[in-house]
């Protein structure tokens, strides 16, 4: 499987070949070429942030099942089963995601490789920030002989609390979710109104006027200011989809499913109101 980081070379790299190739031909063919800096750009980005997205999908899915694990976990340990005994009794569990994981553990610490090895292994795999806290400091307290009971209690409770403030959070910020795509439509229709009220007044300007400013042919305006305002659309959607996501979820790239949904009712109103 390719790397995450060589997938986003090839993107970058062949972006920029298209952008040179663009910028030198198709922008002296084709009236709509800036435009295809965007849209070009979006249609390279999507694998990496297609992969982005399943990546941060299942850290959030393994975050929601660890602390169901940590408390079953909990429970074999106040039974007296040691720890590899613990892992056994709760490796038949369902924790979605998790249960590959927890099973590879079990294995791992039946062929006796060292518990530390095995937790360090387990939370480089799910690559959650939580998850390798709560394995530090089990690590630490086991280190240093403490009690894993009242560890893993305590840390368990830390990781539910952790999940329902991110539930609230997410119910609080709807309202400003809402308001994000409030402001895109109202963006998009004060652009439609400029497109069907302003432009093509544009054509009767008078060649001392705003044409010689801009330094335009009188008949290029229209087209021109067409061009801009599709490309602020486009624009704007992309980047108030990233900030819907990063206020919601917390993540920029969460946001790219509102940015996609912004960018294509956003393109596809204007084509048909302009």
């Amino acid at each position: 499987m390719i790397k995450y980081s060589y997938l986003v070379v090839v993107t970058i790299v062949l972006y920029a070949a298209f952008a040179a190739f663009n910028y030198l031909y198709l922008s002296k063919i084709i009236s709509f070429a800036s435009t295809l800096y965007i849209m070009v750009g979006v249609i390279l980005a999507a694998p990496v942030v297609i992969i982005r997205m399943i990546e941060t999908r299942k850290v959030k899915e393994y975050e929601t099942n660890f602390p169901i694990f940590l408390q079953d976990f909990i429970e074999a340990i106040r039974g007296g089963m040691a720890l590899p005994q613990a892992f056994k009794a709760v490796s038949d569990n369902s924790y979605g995601l998790l249960t590959p994981l927890v099973k590879r553990m079990t294995i791992q610490l039946d062929w006796g490789i060292p518990v530390e090895t095995v937790l360090t292994k387990f939370a480089q795999e799910t690559k959650s920030r939580i998850i390798a806290r709560v394995v530090s400091t089990v690590m630490e307290s086991h280190k240093f002989g403490g009690r894993l009971t009242d560890t893993f209690e305590a840390l368990s409770n830390t990781t539910l609390e952790i999940e329902r403030l991110r539930s609230e959070r997410r119910l609080f910020l709807n309202s400003q979710i809402m308001t994000g795509y409030i402001i895109f439509f109202v963006f998009l229709f004060v652009i439609i109104g400029l497109q069907k009220y302003l432009v093509p007044s544009l054509g009767q300007v008078s060649s001392t006027g705003l044409a010689q400013t801009s330094g335009a042919q009188q008949s290029d305006l229209p087209t021109q200011y067409t061009e801009i305002f599709r490309n602020l659309i486009l624009i704007q959607g992309l980047f108030a989809g990233i900030t819907v996501g990063k206020m919601s979820e917390g993540s920029m790239v969460a946001g790219i499913k509102h940015s996609v949904v912004m960018m294509i009712v956003g393109i596809t109103v204007f084509l048909i109101m302009g």
